[in-house]
Parts: C-alpha cells; sequence; structure tokens
C-alpha cells in the first residue's frame, strides 16, 4: 500500500539556461507558385545537391558485385540489350542500353565490387544516318 507522502513530488528548482537559443534562419520557397517560410535542418544544408545525371554515363544504382560484363569497347548495342549484370542483395541486375549507341569505355570487370553511383560503362549515341538523298 502506497501512502500520500511516496506519490507527492517535491518541486526543485529548475536549473538556470545561461547559452542563448540558437539563431534560427527562415528559407522562403516555391511550391508550385505557393510561397512559405521554413527553416532548414543541419542535416539538410550538408546534402548533396541533386545531379541530373549523363545519360551516356550508366552508373550502379545500388552497391554491389559484378557478376558479368557483356559487352567491350567500340561494341554496336541497340536499346535494351544487356551490358553488365549487377549482382546486389542476392538478386542480379541486368543494366541495360537506354539508347542505340556504341560502347565508349567499360569501366569494370568481372568480379569487381562497385559502390553506389559509381561509373559503370560510357555510351556513345549512334549517330544518325542521313535519309535525304
Amino acid at each position: 500500500m502506497m501512502n500520500e507522502e511516496n506519490i507527492l513530488l517535491q518541486p526543485k528548482e529548475l536549473p538556470q539556461i545561461e547559452k542563448e537559443l540558437p539563431v534560427v534562419e527562415l528559407v522562403k520557397v516555391n511550391v508550385d507558385g505557393s510561397h512559405f517560410l521554413t527553416t532548414l535542418s543541419p542535416k539538410f544544408k550538408i546534402n548533396k545537391p541533386y545531379k541530373i545525371n549523363d545519360p551516356n554515363k550508366l552508373t550502379a544504382f545500388i552497391p554491389g558485385l559484378i557478376v558479368d560484363v557483356l559487352v567491350e569497347k567500340n561494341q554496336p548495342v541497340k536499346k535494351d540489350d544487356k551490358l553488365v549484370i549487377l549482382m546486389a542483395m542476392k538478386m542480379n541486375n541486368h543494366i541495360r542500353a537506354p539508347f542505340d549507341g556504341i560502347v565508349k569505355k567499360v569501366y569494370v570487370k568481372k568480379g569487381e565490387q562497385v559502390k553506389k553511383d559509381q561509373l559503370l560503362i560510357e555510351l556513345q549515341p549512334m549517330p544518325e544516318s542521313d535519309t535525304n538523298d
């Protein structure tokens, strides 16, 4: 059985906070024409800016192991041809040609471990043939 002495909490003197609160930086953002004021977290501030990938340079979308390289330098390829097999999380991922082209350079070899965003293959678009005779 509890008595009242155990339930009542004695107020303690609160410690004085001597440091000042951090200055909050407000940032104005535009989302579909609407303007908002917001703050940015420290983690957001150190993020790398978004970069559009060069479509001619194929990179690993996930870390993994190169199981096989199916093309070599100067080899012509058609759209959707398999170029590299990348094993990640026990799954074979077939990296395919995004367009008709020629393999400009192969940066990896079979059995190599690759990191996320590591360059695998560089392609050169197939030159447009003149159809005006």
